[in-house]
């Protein structure tokens, strides 16, 4: 693990099961791995992406603070998403929880694995929403725009 705090802008989603129970869960676990307090967004309710032939998402943001790369990140999202019984069968299927890394510090990442900023943040309403709720005011790293302002 890198010595050196890191700031993860993280959006939970869930839409099979008790859905707000998900993300609480999600939270919690968020927080264990957050090195001070972690800040979250309100939970907000979205119409499905991609695939709509499913149930409506609950979406919540969250900042944690963190001593870990982005990759060993991601590998701890993953074991936990598996931990809470998501399978990866299809894009864009239902999920019982979804954790995806949409900011990591101001780093550009593109690799097979990951890709930060989540490329496809400043298309979706469910996620802007909460993201200018949390963290208005960040410049997106590729943009150069202000949440807000891809929000608006």
């Amino acid at each position: 693990m890198a010595l050196h705090q890191n700031t993860a802008i993280i959006l939970a989603g869930s839409n099979l099961g008790n859905r707000l129970h998900n993300l609480t869960e999600a939270a919690l676990f968020l927080q264990r791995l957050s090195t001070k307090k972690m800040a979250s967004s309100s939970v907000y309710e979205s119409a499905p992406w991609g695939n709509q032939n499913q149930p409506p998402f609950l979406n919540q943001a969250f900042s944690i603070y963190n001593a870990f790369t982005a990759h060993e990140l991601l590998d701890v999202l993953l074991t936990f998403e598996k931990s809470q019984g998501r399978t990866r069968k299809h894009q864009w299927e239902p999920r019982s929880i979804d954790l995806d890394i949409l900011f990591f510090n101001n780093e550009i990442i593109c690799t097979p694995e990951l890709t930060v900023p989540h490329k496809h943040l400043h298309e979706r309403r469910f996620v802007l929403e909460p993201l200018a709720e949390l963290i208005s005011d960040f410049i997106h790293p590729v943009f150069k725009k202000s949440i807000s302002e891809l929000y608006s």
